[in-house]
């Protein structure tokens, strides 16, 4: 070989190299932003929960009205996930991504000048709104840039930032370091809009082909080709298990209050709840690029099967264990649909995909603590409320370990 040939080779080997270092620094700057942009989501989702103790003397709330605002923010994240993801495909996920932080943004500052109920509710669904936009993006974004043998963990680790901005919101709580209720609707809205700028400065180095913006319907995109069974349990697992997480995330400390648990004790267990949860996410997304599914979401749906009856009749010291079996196993759950969802549909279908997945699982969201609000309403105790999930997280462990073996290849 002759000497230019070699120079040449060595340098197309250098070039090759800085190629791969430059995508993989890309997408490890995609990552982190995505993780912290999901910290902010889930810190703004449990504020209502958390603020809720002084929220609830300060308006004069009663629990059916309590499960309104909690659920206000939650019907406009049904909205929103749908319809974000679907836009998301059709003019971008960047633009569509600053917009949902601007909404949830400004609104969540909105919240905490609430002079009444209806503004109060009324601000949680529009903030609501640009939640809702917000997740199923940083899904399609992250399952667009990874590569496909990293992919569930990926998502899981986006997800992961969810239950710990809860553990943020419910800490601040904790600490006692927040002046009322209204804090933590300050910091909820702050943050998104300091995020602007990073968000801003994010260049997409994966740009999947746009979605056609007239032709194929959303029935047809979601339901053709096969994808009939699989959306069918994405919806029936996410749906379930988020009936079981967000009754636990609005309402945990409250019930365990009625059971005669301090407030400060009870805000940690929350707090140990969201973290467990956090990391285990995270953990399951890892064993599904690496084990067989279905055994992931059995153990995950047996640990929270177990740790449900545990809140409902362990002693205080007890409960500790029992918050964190049960965040690690409800998130775990939800991980799995997460992961999955994105290799279920096309890229440029795929923010519909995960939208909409999101979108139906926020409608067990409203259920969750609607649920819990009228049960309490007519006098059921903290204990049987609990027990009462119990046959839920069984649906929604049977649809994932269906949904796993049909889990297509990445």
């Amino acid at each position: 070989m002759s000497l230019p040939e070699r120079v040449r080779l060595r340098g197309n080997a250098r070039c090759g190299e800085q190629d791969v270092n430059r995508q993989s620094s890309s997408f490890t700057f995609t990552l982190a932003l995505c993780f912290a942009l999901a910290v902010i989501e889930g810190f703004d989702l449990q504020s209502a929960g958390v603020a809720a103790p002084l929220m609830g003397p300060a308006f004069g709330l009663t629990p059916p009205q309590m499960g309104w605002v909690f659920s206000a923010a939650i019907i406009g994240l049904t909205l929103g996930a749908v319809t974000g993801g679907r836009l998301s495909d059709q003019f971008g996920r960047k633009p569509l991504l600053i917009g949902s932080l601007l909404l949830f943004g400004t609104f969540s500052l909105l919240t905490a000048a609430s002079v009444d109920v209806p503004m109060l509710v009324a601000m949680r669904f529009l903030t609501g709104l640009g939640l809702g936009g917000a997740f199923p993006i940083l899904i399609a974004i992250v399952a667009d840039a990874s590569p496909p043998s990293r992919l569930s963990a990926s998502v899981a680790t986006v997800y992961a930032g969810m239950p710990t901005g809860g553990a943020a919101a419910a800490a601040l709580s904790w600490s006692g370091l927040h002046a009322g209720w209204a804090t933590v609707f300050i910091v909820g809205g702050i943050v998104p809009l300091l995020m602007l700028v990073p968000a801003l400065m994010w260049r997409p180095d994966h740009q999947p082909r746009p979605a056609r913006r007239s032709g194929t319907s959303l029935s047809r995109a979601l339901f053709a080709n096969g994808r009939v069974t699989r959306t069918l349990l994405l919806w029936a697992g996410s749906f379930s298990a988020l009936i079981v997480l967000y009754l636990l995330l609005n309402w945990l400390p409250s019930l365990l209050v009625e059971r005669g648990i301090g407030r400060q004790q009870a805000m940690a267990i929350q707090i140990i709840f969201n973290l467990c949860g956090a990391a285990t996410a995270y953990l399951c997304g890892v064993a599904l690029d690496r084990v067989d599914p279905r055994r992931v979401a059995l153990l995950a749906g047996a640990a929270t099967i177990v740790a449900l009856g545990m809140l409902a009749v362990a002693p205080p010291f007890g409960l500790y264990a029992a918050a964190a079996i049960a965040g690690g196993g409800v998130m775990a759950i939800q991980s799995i649909v997460y992961a999955t969802a994105p290799v279920c549909y096309p890229p440029d279908i795929r923010g519909l995909g995960v939208g909409a997945v999101v979108s139906v699982g926020r409608m067990g969201s409203i259920l969750g603590p609607l649920l819990a609000a009228g049960l309490v309403a007519i006098g059921v105790s903290g204990a049987m409320v609990l027990g009462a999930l119990v046959p839920i997280a069984i649906v929604s462990t049977v649809a994932l370990h269906a949904l796993s073996a049909r889990r297509p290849s990445t």
